[in-house]
């Protein structure tokens, strides 16, 4: 017969790994998203803490003597979980960031619409790069990365063997807004550069004829080209999204690094 017996410790250490996994899972991107159900985040943090604690449980010594310190225990779990998903889920905002930049750029500034998967006001053009990066996640196996990394925290960081080291944080925070710069205006920059150039020869044509109206001849060119800019720069789209997945190993290895 199977014996499904357990010991209470057990099920406290269960308890702790699903901490950890469930903050990663209610922050990662893609399983974040408001159109994720719950009872399939609920379902997806459930069955990894189980496949997680039977590799886990064997050289697991956790050391509490109170509930008090077993509250601050699973406290620390829960913020390991979020700061390492917070890792990979701000890097997808360098998409709208390159998408505000974009709609600035092309006129489209004013128009606004609803996210579904943040309830938020976001560009048109920042949500549809949000959503071919979720696609080319899905596509790439980018999400498979994403467990395979949390689950390496638990050799890199047992449970309860978190130390936080807030330069380290800093550190990587800042490098990470770095490249939230350098990596939003390289998406923008086809764009970018050739409403510069329209922007220079409707100078000149303002100076030429003067009678005509350049406002409102420029605003449909900016429209019309930057509408044509994206569609032959479609194809560098898997390109662009291999650019915020590098940079999402990158800061969860740094955050991760930082709580060593």
């Amino acid at each position: 017969m199977i014996n499904f017996s357990f010991s209470l410790y057990d099920l406290e250490y269960f308890l702790l790994i699903l901490t950890r996994i469930s903050c990663f899972v209610f922050v990662a991107p893609f399983f974040s998203m408001r159109n994720t159900p719950m009872r399939i985040r609920v379902g997806i943090s459930f069955f990894t803490a189980m496949l997680l604690y039977q590799s886990l449980a064997p050289a697991a010594v956790v050391e509490y003597g109170t509930v008090l310190e077993y509250a601050v225990i699973v406290i620390k779990e829960a913020i390991v979980g979020l700061l390492v998903g917070l890792g990979a889920s701000i890097c997808t905002a360098i998409m709208n960031f390159a998408g505000a930049i974009a709609d600035m750029e092309t006129g489209l500034s004013m128009v606004t619409l609803m996210d579904p998967s943040s309830r938020e006001q976001s560009s048109i053009t920042g949500v549809f790069y949000q959503y071919v990066l979720m696609l080319l996640m899905i596509a790439t196996g980018m999400y498979r990365y994403l467990f395979a990394a949390l689950a390496d925290t638990f050799t890199l960081i047992p449970v309860n063997g978190a130390v936080f080291h807030g330069d380290r944080l800093v550190d990587a925070m800042l490098q990470f807004l770095e490249d939230y710069i350098i990596i939003g205006f390289r998406i923008v920059l086809p764009i970018f550069c050739t409403i510069l150039l329209l922007n220079a020869v409707l100078g000149v044509l303002a100076k030429v004829s003067p009678q005509m109206n350049m406002f409102a001849v420029g605003l449909q060119l900016k429209i019309l080209v930057g509408l044509g800019v994206f569609y032959l720069t479609a194809n560098m789209l898997p390109g662009i999204a291999d650019f915020i997945f590098e940079e999402m190993k990158r800061v969860m290895d740094s955050f991760t690094g930082a709580l060593r």
